[in-house]
């Protein structure tokens, strides 16, 4: 078998930074249109629904959850700060999927569970050799 065929069959010494940047981008560019609507749409709205599912200072936590749904989203895609925005985008989705969502079918909360799983993921992996975070750590 010629080898750019086994390569791309068997994944054979791929370089996976294209994988992750494409992963990156598009995770935190979907994430994203969640945190505008919160953000800049409907604040008040949403901080309502955050007081119906019993946090306290619903408008904090209401603008916590969509900062961190468009902007952290943002500083992901970008490979910025990726385990500091990772970990605060799995741990908003980890309450959108187990609390917001708690009686839901698995159908309803797929998406918030997708987005933490891969938040985690980019904790665990993080951002790739194409990211500002690499640009940054390169220079030490």
């Amino acid at each position: 078998m010629k080898k750019p065929i086994k390569k791309f069959l068997f994944n054979a010494d791929n370089d996976s930074n294209w994988g992750l940047l494409l992963l990156r981008l598009f995770t935190g560019a979907a994430m994203m249109t969640h945190g505008y609507g919160k953000l800049f749409n409907n604040l008040e709205g949403f901080s309502e629904f955050v007081a119906e599912i019993g946090f306290p200072f619903p408008m904090f936590f209401g603008f916590m959850a969509g900062f961190t749904e468009f902007f952290g989203a943002l500083f992901l895609a970008l490979g910025f700060m990726t385990g500091v925005f990772g970990s605060l985008l799995a741990f908003t989705m980890f309450v959108a999927a187990f609390i917001a969502l708690a009686g839901d079918p698995f159908s309803s909360r797929e998406l918030a569970l997708f987005y933490m799983v891969a938040s985690i993921f980019f904790i665990s992996k993080g951002a790739g050799k194409y990211s500002i975070d690499f640009l940054i750590g390169k220079g030490k």
